[in-house]
């Protein structure tokens, strides 16, 4: 997704590149992460966008691919927007939306507390990487 505006070059033979801090964007993608701490379990995915119906279609995956036998999920996430059950309307048939959300427990981080989202913390390491 990045490209280089100038080559990385070694200072001397054997020595590790330099590379410049300069770069030229070529793209975005938007991250979708699940962590449950306890559990050790995380999965991550990588859409082109980040609408509604792609927000409904991973919370479909961790329903019925991640927990399939679990009674309720809980969640707890950021505010964006698309984070929310009537995503979930927009993505799937009335039946299927309400089959979903039954098995959710929504709960939101406070706007400017995403550092009590672990996710969006993982996402932060990832990106300064």
């Amino acid at each position: 997704m990045l490209g280089e505006v100038r080559d990385s070059w070694a200072m001397r033979p054997g020595d590790n590149k330099k590379v410049d801090s300069e770069y030229v964007r070529k793209g975005t993608c938007s991250i979708f992460a699940f962590v449950e701490p306890l559990g050790g379990r995380h999965h991550t995915s990588v859409r082109e966008h980040r609408t509604a119906v792609d927000w409904a279609e991973e919370i479909k995956y961790m329903v019925d691919e991640m927990y399939p036998e679990a009674e309720k999920i809980i969640l707890v996430m950021d505010n964006l927007n698309t984070h929310k059950p009537s995503s979930l309307y927009k993505a799937f048939n009335p039946e299927e939306a309400r089959r979903i959300i039954k098995k959710l427990e929504i709960h939101y981080t406070p706007k400017h507390g995403s550092w009590l989202d672990i996710a969006e913390i993982e996402l932060n390491v990832m990106t300064r990487q």
